[in-house]
């Protein structure tokens, strides 16, 4: 059976694809996050998680459109490739951030349309009481 995916091991494997350089691919990426999540992982395992697939579209338009890396010292390229990595994640949170609002606006509309107040909406949530189950 194959692994689930950690929450540690989605991000690891958003920042290996926010930092790809070179041609992008599902067994690309199965391959290089081997080393990542300790198994590797498949193409449907990564495609499952909302996030990385998200990551992967992006990072895919991005090389689509092409950047052209050019020759220069080690220590500029290091720059560039980090540079690059963080432009990338950049982009990448911010369209996350776009669908988000987007989701927020559909909660709040459909709150709205079924007479929920925002009273009710920004109550506390109900304490925690853990130790309920241990007693008899």
């Amino acid at each position: 059976m194959a692994k689930h995916l950690t929450p540690k091991d989605i991000n690891s494997i958003i920042s290996l694809i926010d930092g790809w350089d070179g041609k992008l691919s599902w067994e690309a990426l199965c391959d290089a996050s081997e080393p990542v999540t300790g198994t590797r992982p498949t193409r449907q395992t990564l495609n499952a998680h909302e996030r990385i697939k998200s990551a992967f579209s992006h990072k895919k338009e991005l090389l689509k459109n092409g950047f052209v890396s050019t020759k220069r010292p080690q220590s500029l390229s290091i720059a560039e490739q980090r540079i690059r990595r963080l432009e990338s994640e950049n982009s990448r949170l911010k369209a996350e951030n776009a669908k988000l609002l987007e989701q927020f606006l559909k909660w709040q509309y459909n709150a709205y349309k079924h007479g929920l107040s925002k009273e009710k909406l920004d109550a506390d949530l109900p304490a925690i009481d853990r130790d309920s189950s241990e007693r008899k």
